[in-house]
């Protein structure tokens, strides 16, 4: 996975400064965002504090750690059922 060039923090503080009055084109020329980028960030931090974004991080690494757990569970099921649907 690629690694982010920004951090919550750096993202939350770009908002902030676009909240303060800057327009959104001499923001994003500023940090070298483009406006797409700045907008889809919006979307995700808009009104979030630092401390909100640090624990919806933590909570989607641990949503994805249990779908991953989830997937392999029902993999092997699946293994197990056709194992036992044959005939020995």
């Amino acid at each position: 996975m690629k690694k982010a060039r920004f951090t919550e923090e750096q993202i939350i503080g770009v908002l902030r400064e676009h909240e303060a009055g800057s327009a959104t084109t001499d923001v994003c020329r500023k940090h070298g965002i483009s406006s797409a980028t700045f907008y889809r960030w919006k979307a995700k931090y808009g009104g979030l504090d630092v401390s909100e974004a640090q624990r919806l991080r933590s909570l989607e690494d641990e949503n994805r750690r249990l779908k991953k757990l989830l997937a392999e569970t029902m993999l092997d099921v699946a293994m197990l059922k056709d194992i036992a649907s044959k005939k020995w």
